[in-house]
C-alpha cells in the first residue's frame, strides 16, 4: 500500500472565507500514484474548516449568513473563551461545518457526485493555516 502527504498552507485575510481547495487536491493525488484508495482532508487549526459541497457563489453566501446567525461574533463578550481573545465564534463555526473529509479514489481520480466539490472554511483569519491532505491506498 502506498502513501503520500502534503500540507496546504491558507492565509485569508478576512475574518471568514471559502476556497474551493479541490484542484489542489487534485495535483496532490496524481503526486501520489494511487489509484485506488482514500483521500483525507484535514484541516490543522481549530478555527478552520474541511467541507464538501457545490462551488456556488449564492451558496457560500447563504452559509456565511447563516453561520453568523448561529454563531454571531458580536458582541464578543457574550463568549467565555474570549477573555483575551475574539474567536469563540470561530470555534462554534468549525465545529458545525467539519474538520475534515474523506473522499474514495477510483482510476486515480476523486470519486464524487455531481456538484461535489472540497473547500477550506475559514473563521478566524489573518495568519497562515495549514490542511493536511493524505492520500493511501494502491
Amino acid at each position: 500500500m502506498k502513501s503520500h502527504r502534503k500540507y496546504l498552507t491558507f492565509h485569508v485575510e478576512g475574518r471568514r472565507g471559502f476556497i474551493n481547495i479541490t484542484p489542489k487536491v487534485e495535483e496532490i493525488l496524481a503526486e501520489s500514484g494511487v489509484t485506488e484508495g482514500l483521500i483525507l482532508v484535514n484541516a490543522m487549526h481549530i478555527t478552520a474548516s474541511v467541507f464538501i459541497n457545490d462551488d456556488e457563489s449564492g451558496l457560500h453566501h447563504d452559509y456565511d449568513v447563516w453561520l453568523e446567525k448561529l454563531a454571531p461574533h458580536e458582541p464578543v463578550d457574550m463568549y467565555r473563551h474570549n477573555v483575551g481573545e475574539d474567536n469563540a465564534d470561530a470555534h462554534m463555526k468549525r465545529q458545525i461545518m467539519g474538520r475534515e473529509v474523506v473522499v474514495a479514489v477510483t482510476e486515480g481520480k476523486l470519486d464524487f457526485g455531481p456538484w461535489e466539490q472540497i473547500f477550506y472554511g475559514e473563521f478566524d483569519g489573518r495568519r497562515d493555516k495549514r490542511v493536511l491532505v493524505k492520500v493511501i491506498g494502491e
